[in-house]
């Protein structure tokens, strides 16, 4: 019976062992070539000159590093975290409005960069008042004056309430860009605020501007006072839109322009308060006798 032979793919009875892979030649001890491929006047370099330029290449990209995350990552936390170079350089800042006090200033909580929203909400914005504490942006709107609520036992001006219910209508609960421009006596930012954009993200579209439009709605008046701000359009169009507010009778204006207004109603509290200090401080000097107390005072005063 003739013999069969063993296809060509079969294993192969050689007894001789495999050959060892070779490593690459920039692996080996006698090697010399650099293992990447570098452009000839690179290679004339000295190590040193590229150890350096490495090191200032990689320093550069943690110092963009730092100050995107700084930027457009890092919250602020509150008004003592406003620095002057901020305030200098009027930056922008976004957040969402977590309160509002009285009828010309909220609280926002800073929210930076993305991670906020869907599809990519991975950070949120407390709600509960114990998780707020210290955390929150006081802002004081620049450019308007709004009605006085009650405080410190004085009683609220006319449409107050009105006022302070058509800016948590417009602003509670949602986002705001914010100018900041300056701190004021009560350590509030002084700033031009902004509705989110409806459509574009806010770095390529602006939203309304929430002092205008509730001058607009004549809820407030313009702030005259010194060092008063009124942002890129000017107080001459904040006067404009207060003059066509008064003339249409909306809001506080539908009596006409004879009330009391917020910066009246403040001035006059301020000088009966000082008066009334005034008096004090008099009546609490002791009095100066007069010639005949003086007199009695060295007879039977105490002698020493």
């Amino acid at each position: 019976m003739p013999s069969l032979s063993w296809p060509s793919w079969s294993k192969s009875t050689s007894a001789d062992p495999p050959e060892p892979a070779k490593p690459p030649p920039y692996l080996t001890e006698d090697s010399n070539e650099f293992p990447l491929t570098l452009p000839e006047d690179l290679k004339a370099l000295p190590a040193e000159t590229l150890v350096l330029a490495a090191f200032l290449v990689g320093s550069a990209s943690t110092l963009a590093a730092a100050a995107v995350h700084k930027r457009y990552v890092k919250r602020i936390p509150n008004s003592e975290w406003i620095t002057p170079d901020i305030m200098g350089r009027k930056r922008w800042i976004k957040g969402v409005v977590t309160s509002v006090g009285d009828a010309d200033n909220f609280r926002i909580y800073h929210t930076p960069g993305i991670g906020w929203k869907w599809p990519l909400k991975f950070r949120r914005v407390p709600s509960a008042v114990k998780e707020l504490k210290d955390k929150t942006i006081h802002i004081r709107m620049a450019g308007v004056d709004a009605p006085e609520a009650a405080h410190f036992g004085r009683p609220a001006q006319p449409y107050a309430e009105e006022a302070l219910s058509w800016l948590k209508n417009q602003v509670e609960g949602k986002t705001v860009y914010c100018q900041v421009l300056r701190k004021d006596q009560y350590s509030r930012i002084v700033a031009i605020p902004l509705l989110s954009p409806r459509i574009f993200p806010g770095f390529i579209a602006s939203g309304k501007c929430i002092p205008l439009e509730m001058l607009r709605a004549g809820w407030v008046e313009v702030y005259e006072q010194s060092g008063a701000e009124y942002g890129r359009w000017g107080k001459d169009e904040f006067m404009r839109i207060q003059a066509e507010a008064q003339t249409s009778k909306r809001g506080m204006w539908k009596h006409g322009t004879t009330a009391e207004s917020p910066s009246e109603y403040k001035r006059r509290y301020r000088t009966g308060e000082d008066a009334a200090q005034t008096v004090t401080s008099q009546t609490d000097e002791p009095a100066t006798p007069g010639l005949f107390g003086r007199l009695l005072s060295r007879l039977f005063g105490p002698r020493s």
